[in-house]
């Protein structure tokens, strides 16, 4: 029985607590509860030092996940999230670029839309034509994720 008081340590049980959520957080990403894995890491550490009652260890448990998500989030996920080279920006009004020219990716019917390349993005199209793979085409209009267009 001696294994088990041995096992049941805070600062062990509050390791493999942090574990565990830091194995949730691969199997749901979203870079949440990683901060809550950090938490219990952060009370195994301080249990190590310090004997603290469970309230205690809530307690911090909870102040340090917390804090840690709101200060940190944004740093740590920029970090991830990797950066965008040679993109225009997508989210401008694409009306102000009605005129513009695209690039055909996947073949336009009139009965079946197809896709177009248009600043670096990829969009569902239309056209009253039959237009080929690799043809330029000019936007006449767009509605909602799908853009309207013609051959050149």
């Amino acid at each position: 029985m001696d294994w088990l008081k041995e096992f049941l340590k805070p600062e062990l049980i509050w390791f493999l607590v942090g574990l565990v959520l830091l194995v949730a957080e691969f199997i749901v990403p979203g870079l949440v509860i990683a901060f809550f894995a950090v938490g219990a890491w952060i009370v195994a550490l301080v249990c190590l030092v310090t004997p603290l009652s469970l309230n205690a260890q809530l307690g911090l448990f909870i102040i340090s996940s917390v804090v840690l998500l709101a200060v940190a989030r944004r740093w740590v996920k920029g970090l991830f999230g990797g950066f965008a080279t040679d993109k225009q920006n997508s989210n401008v009004d694409l009306n102000e670029y009605v005129g513009q020219r695209a690039i055909v990716t996947s073949e336009i019917t009139p009965k079946l839309a197809g896709r177009v390349e248009f600043h670096g993005t990829h969009w569902t199209a239309q056209a009253d034509e039959p237009i080929a793979v690799g043809a330029v085409v000019e936007i006449t209009q767009k509605s909602s994720a799908t853009l309207k267009v013609k051959p050149v």
